[in-house]
């Protein structure tokens, strides 16, 4: 973007600081050589009121900040200088700094106000809970026994036994879904709650998450309704039934593959369009 000092705006601005300090120099023309890079935005007061987006923050690239809800939808929003943070103490501020857009860490469950321009969303107020970010921040930057992001939890185990991929299955719990969809039922909820709840008091409890569907669709389709499926089930587990991420394991989907029940008769597809919760304890440990 181009300063220019022709502008009729600049020359209004110009001419007013002039004649309101007659004592004072005027400030001298913009240089026209001068070329200021960066993403213009819009005048907030010019934008529209946009959704609320709930979710976990997948991915951060400059400005631009990835949220993916809990039925699997994802949402780019853009924050800007008047994004306001806050948490769930109270906005941050005060006697204190604005904190910058870097305590928005990947996997933080936030919930965003926006403002819309056209196509995109801008980030007017980004609210989350403080305990959400401690553990956030634990699993960003390490903690003595070595966690790190969603594996967290394996890589500490890792470092302390050799067999740390064998597990016992303590538990399973599946939850299943309608046709093509990826949206939890009220009764899933409360199972994957039950089931977080159960597995609180385990251990050294792992959770691994497992995403399947019916024979309906194209393998294309169906991987990437088996992992929406499974991100739904962990976004819900995180954010409502306050499972850790750190105690995680990495999700996958696994789309057709090992059904539950022939796909040949619809109750045989219903069987099938599950996500598999599972309670895991490496059997280095199981029992100590």
């Amino acid at each position: 973007m181009r300063i220019k000092s022709e502008r009729a705006g600049a020359l209004a601005l110009l001419a007013v600081a002039v004649l309101a300090a007659p004592g004072q120099l005027a400030a001298q023309a913009p240089d026209p050589s001068i070329v200021v890079t960066g993403e213009a935005q819009p005048d907030p007061a010019a934008m529209t009121p946009g959704p609320e987006v709930k979710g976990f923050i997948a991915a951060r690239s400059g400005n631009r900040m990835k949220v993916v809800a809990a039925d699997g939808t994802a949402s780019v929003v853009v924050l800007t200088d008047a994004t306001r943070i806050k948490a769930s103490s109270g906005l941050f501020g005060g006697g204190k700094a604005k904190p910058g857009a870097d305590v928005l860490l990947n996997g933080l469950p936030v919930t965003v106000k926006t403002l819309q321009s056209g196509s995109e969303l801008f980030a007017s107020q980004v609210t989350y809970r403080s305990g959400d970010f401690k553990t956030a921040s634990m699993i960003r930057n390490g903690t003595a026994q070595g966690f790190a992001e969603q594996t967290a939890a394996t890589e500490a185990l890792r470092g302390r036994m050799a067999d740390i991929d064998k597990y016992n299955i303590k538990s399973t719990t599946n939850v299943y879904f309608d046709t093509g969809k990826a949206a939890l039922s009220p009764a899933a909820r409360m199972e994957l709650c039950n089931a977080a709840s159960a597995a609180e008091g385990t251990e050294g409890a792992l959770m691994l998450v497992v995403g399947y569907t019916d024979s309906t669709g194209s393998d294309e389709v169906n991987q990437a309704l088996s992992e929406k499926r499974a991100a739904s089930v962990i976004n819900y587990l995180q954010q409502q039934c306050r499972w850790k991420p750190y105690r995680m394991l990495t999700p996958t989907g696994m789309a057709t593959a090992d059904p539950a029940a022939s796909n040949d008769t619809p109750e045989g597809k219903a069987q099938n369009r599950r996500v598999a919760v599972n309670v895991l304890v490496s059997k280095a440990i199981d029992g100590m």
